[in-house]
Formats: structure tokens, C-alpha cells, sequence
């Protein structure tokens, strides 16, 4: 049967026809070329297939809405740069309270965490026995007081006789020792005196310095031994934090520098008070002594803290939130995502000093006073696409 040219023509178009057709939606099945890798932080290469960019141009960017508070600008502003520290807050002195007698207590009028004053009664030990030797003390003073008076009037006389010739020169001699016998009586009487007043005293336990009762370690009616611990009284007007330096960083710390640090979710100023001459051989560290000022006893002693020393102050520097920074995984740099109108870019930058207390940091080169860089985690960024900002869209329409 003879085979109709026309027709076989057609035939071959429309295979010719489905052919492109079939290869159409396998590109497209397969997707073209994306400028950046979703999920990743590795900036996308500025190099495009010529397949990627037309295949790019048959279909919108994508495209993300984000809060006011995912943006912020570039701006000029002040910076501090410095030296991190931790470790806790100590008070700047503990006072140990002994007994100085062995005796039995009868009373104690303290507890932990109790204000004192310095002189305050904190307990007081038996005194009988220490009372009774001092009025016997006292009365031995007293009667070599009056041994002595007697012994002085006797040479007296014993003088004016020996002058005179009446008596020996033996006998005044005698008189005269007498009166150096009874004065060093007096001498061991009034020791003895002082001994037995101090030992008195001593039954009452009182504070030797103003502070708050850390510890007591003794009941009413305890058997205490001399020496024995009976309480610890810290001074917390003042607290003391040390901490380990890097000795590669210890030139950048001086007496003098102000301290910021963070404990119990409060914000404190120090200053740094001393520094350890000699680098510990074992961590190649220094220890730094920080004075905290803890006027009322705000904060606690053994409070753990987290600071910083402040180095230097730098005015009227570009700085970026921390939170806007990326890195790279190649190469390990710094990049942000800036804001070019609506549409995502990618910047490298350069950092300098960083400050984590307020959480910037200092941004040398990469970026202009005025661009917009995207911070926190707002889901996957990639160059191209396009920003919405949910506050300026709804102002552009209220226009």
C-alpha cells in the first residue's frame, strides 16, 4: 500500500514534539543549579551556569518575611575590648573565732547568718573560778601595795637614824632592801592580777570585727577545750574575685581596670586590685585579684561570676550584633547577610575587638555605616533572595 508522504511527516513532528516535551520535565523534575545550598552557612559561589541562570529566570526567588527585629543597621558606636574571667566571689576576709580558756559554755547568743558588731557578746564561758582568782589577785596587790608603804616609811627613818649615827650602817642597808623586796612583790602581785583579769575576760567570747556569722560551730554547755574553733565571722562589704589569665593576654590587664561581671543574673562593677607576679609554670596562666564593692550583702560569697577586664574603650567604630555573624565552613571566615534593598546578599567581613557583654563586635572591613544585616535564626538564607520586612510592609501600605 503506497505510504502517504504528508502524513509521515507529521507522524515524525510529533514524535520530534514529545521528545522535547519529555526532556522539558526531566530538567525540571531535576531542578536547575541554586545560587545558595539551603541549610548550609557556606556563602554560594559568585559563578553561575549559563543553564542555572536561565533555568533561574523561568522561576521566582525565594523569598522570606521577617520581624523588625531580625534586621539591624550598621551604625558607629562604642565598644569595649578586654579579657574574660570566671571563678567565684569570696569575701575579702574570714575571721576564725577560738576559745582562749578551756572551760564550759553557758551561753551562746549567736547564729549563722546573724549581723554583729565588733566588741558584740557572741557567748560566754563558767566564770566562777576566774572571778574568785581575781579578787584573789586584787587582794594580793593590795596587800603588797601596803608591804611596800611600810617598807619606804621604815628606810625613811632607818636613814635619817644612820645619819645621824643612831644605827648601823647594816640596818639601813636592810631597810633599804626591804623596800626593793616589797616592790617586786608588788611587781609579781600586779602580773598576777593582770593574768587572772585577762583570764576573766576571756570567759566572755566577743567579736573582733564587725561582719556576719558564717558559722558556729558549738551548743550552750559544751566542754571546750583552749584553742577549739567556736565561730567564723566574714566581712562581705567587700567581695574578691580570682581568676586565671592566659599569660599570652596578662599585658592587657593593670591594676586599676574596671571589671564588668554578671553574678545571679545581676550586673556588678569591679576593679582589678593585684596581679600575681610569676606565671603559674603548670597552666601558663596569672591569677587576677578583682575588689568588688557588696555594700548590704547583695551578693553572696562562693557566688560563681563571669566578666570581663576592660582593656580599652574604643569610640565611633562599625560594629554588628554577634548575632548577625556567620562562618564559613570552607575557610572558617566571618560572613553576614546583608540586606540590599529587598534582596539577600552575602558580605564577608573583618572583626576586631569583641564585646560579649553587649553582645557586638567590631567590623573593620566588609561593611558601611547604614547597611542592614540580617541577625538571629530566622530559617535558610541564601543569596538572591528576597526579604520582606513585616513592619516596613505594613507601613508602605498604610501610605
Amino acid at each position: 500500500m503506497p505510504v502517504n508522504p504528508t502524513s509521515r511527516l507529521t507522524r515524525i513532528l510529533a514524535i520530534i514534539a514529545m521528545a522535547a516535551i519529555a526532556s522539558a520535565c526531566s530538567r525540571d523534575a531535576k531542578g536547575s543549579p541554586a545560587d545558595a545550598a539551603p541549610g548550609k552557612t557556606t556563602p554560594p559561589s559568585d559563578t553561575k551556569s549559563a543553564a542555572g541562570g536561565a533555568a533561574g529566570a523561568n522561576r521566582p526567588s525565594p523569598s522570606i518575611t521577617l520581624a523588625a527585629t531580625d534586621v539591624a543597621t550598621i551604625a558607629p558606636s562604642t565598644i569595649e575590648a578586654g579579657v574574660a574571667l570566671t571563678g567565684d566571689l569570696r569575701p575579702i576576709e574570714t575571721i576564725g573565732v577560738r576559745a582562749r580558756i578551756e572551760g564550759d559554755l553557758t551561753d551562746v547568743y549567736v547564729r549563722e547568718g546573724q549581723q554583729v558588731a565588733a566588741g558584740q557578746l557572741l557567748a560566754r564561758f563558767e566564770a566562777d573560778e576566774q572571778e574568785s582568782s581575781q579578787k584573789s589577785a586584787e587582794a594580793d596587790r593590795a596587800a603588797a601595795r601596803t608591804d611596800l608603804a611600810n617598807a619606804q616609811w621604815t628606810a625613811e627613818q632607818d636613814a635619817a637614824l644612820f645619819k645621824a649615827g643612831a644605827i648601823a650602817e647594816r640596818d639601813y642597808k636592810n631597810a633599804e632592801q626591804a623596800v626593793a623586796t616589797s616592790r617586786a612583790r608588788l611587781a609579781a602581785a600586779e602580773a598576777r592580777l593582770r593574768s587572772m583579769g585577762n583570764q576573766a575576760r576571756d570567759t566572755r567570747v566577743v567579736a573582733p570585727v564587725a561582719g556576719t556569722i558564717d558559722k558556729r560551730m558549738v551548743e550552750g554547755s559544751a566542754h571546750v577545750a583552749k584553742g577549739a574553733p567556736l565561730f567564723t565571722i566574714v566581712r562581705n562589704g567587700t567581695l574578691e574575685l580570682a581568676a586565671a589569665v592566659p599569660a599570652r593576654q596578662a599585658g592587657e590587664v593593670r591594676i586599676g581596670h574596671i571589671v564588668h561581671f554578671v553574678a545571679d543574673g545581676k550586673r556588678f562593677d569591679g576593679r582589678v586590685a593585684r596581679l600575681s607576679p610569676t606565671v603559674d609554670p603548670s597552666t601558663r596562666a596569672i591569677t587576677v585579684y578583682v575588689e568588688i564593692p557588696n555594700p548590704g550583702g547583695i551578693l553572696r560569697g562562693g557566688t560563681f561570676a563571669t566578666g570581663r577586664v576592660v582593656s580599652r574603650t574604643l569610640t565611633n567604630v562599625l560594629t554588628v550584633p554577634t548575632a548577625g555573624l556567620r562562618q564559613s565552613q570552607e575557610d572558617g571566615k566571618p560572613f553576614v547577610y546583608r540586606l540590599d534593598g529587598k534582596t539577600i546578599n552575602i558580605a564577608m567581613v573583618q572583626l576586631g575587638a569583641i564585646d560579649e557583654r553587649l553582645g557586638i563586635a567590631q567590623v573593620t572591613d566588609g561593611l558601611q555605616a547604614g547597611d542592614r544585616v540580617i541577625i538571629g535564626n530566622v530559617g535558610t538564607l541564601g543569596r538572591g533572595m528576597q526579604a520582606t520586612i513585616a513592619g516596613e510592609e505594613r507601613g508602605g501600605k498604610k501610605q
